[in-house]
């Protein structure tokens, strides 16, 4: 849980609440000013407001949007549940994702409206609940994964420049057997190509590689997951981990990291011990859960609008890459 001062808002219920991310195919999304007159005025957030007694999640979306905005939901999915302490209550934001309404957005109760883009917020005070979720907007949908030592070096920088060129901007560099010279080779090789087209590259589970060679995060194991006290310098960038559990779940959630990847959803040749989870468990696992998860185990992008569904963030994958 995140908190300001602490208060009696600490020992209160939860209120609950749900907050729209209200997406445009370019990936913009609406951010409101609170108008005079409420606490918080002049603060931006996203749009939204209390669940009545009684009232589903959606249903309270679906009010709120309208009464706020004037727009009828369509579409949304659930997607990041954050629990914040501010010094009059606590609340629990259940934040959809809204890609498509019936209607023009306009600002019904004297609210500012401003459409942001992830990679620049120009307007503030942001409410403080909400830095996490501009954080998470930024990611990617799709979140490549090598395998330079199955298909070999050469290949698999064609695949990878490929995908860049096609719109692919999350990387994962993932080689557990590649000697450590190749491996630095072919690191570097892999960040010239994706920051050129100002993608993100994550080692998985060596962070000093990763800071030696200037990428741009880390991506731990669930065993270094699971053995980590507390979440590395920032100077490492971007933390992401693979979890297969509601155990791992908690501890990248305690440790506040980036985001997550669940799975296998299904059956995988790079885990074939493993059970897959499938859609359904794979949902109740992240179901309130707080951190961008993404889904991985047999999936291609074709998979990617099901994932969503289910809550999650976007997809994972070692086998699709060729298909971004």
């Amino acid at each position: 849980m995140n908190h300001t001062t602490a208060s009696a808002a600490e020992f209160a219920p939860l209120v609950e609440v749900v907050a729209a991310v209200i997406l445009r195919p370019d990936s913009q999304f609406l951010l409101t000013r609170r108008p005079g007159g409420k606490i918080y005025s002049g603060y931006w957030e996203f749009p939204g407001g209390k669940v009545e007694p009684g009232e589903s999640l959606f249903h309270a979306l679906e009010r709120e949007l309208w009464e706020e905005l004037g727009i009828h939901v369509v579409h949304a999915t659930p997607w990041i549940t954050r629990i914040f302490t501010y010094t009059h209550a606590t609340v629990r934001l259940h934040f959809f994702r809204v890609m498509q309404w019936e209607g023009q957005p306009a600002p019904r109760e004297k609210q500012g409206l401003f459409w942001q883009s992830p990679q620049q917020v120009d307007v503030s005070p942001v409410l403080p609940a909400n830095g996490p979720i501009l954080q998470a907007l930024a990611l990617p949908p799709v979140y490549a994964i090598t395998r330079a030592a199955e298909i070999g070096v050469e290949a698999a920088l064609k695949q990878i420049e490929q995908a860049l060129q096609n719109g692919l901007r999350l990387l994962q560099i993932r080689e557990k057997h590649m000697p450590p010279d190749q491996l630095r080779d072919f690191t570097e090789k892999v960040l010239k190509l994706a920051h050129t087209c100002q993608a993100k590259v994550l080692i998985n589970g060596d962070a000093e590689l990763a800071r030696e060679t200037g990428a741009d995060g880390v991506h731990f194991t669930s065993a270094q997951l699971l053995a980590l006290s507390s979440r590395p310098d920032p100077d490492y960038g971007l933390c992401g981990a693979s979890c297969h559990n509601a155990e791992e779940l908690y501890a990248a959630e305690q440790l506040g990291l980036d985001f997550v990847v669940l799975g296998p959803v299904q059956t995988t040749l790079s885990h074939p011990g493993l059970t897959p989870l499938g859609w359904r468990r794979f949902a109740t696992l992240i179901r309130d859960y707080p951190l961008p998860v993404y889904a991985l185990g047999g999936l291609n992008t074709a998979d990617l609008s099901v994932a969503q569904e289910m809550g999650a963030h976007g997809i994972a994958m070692m086998r699709g890459v060729e298909t971004v």
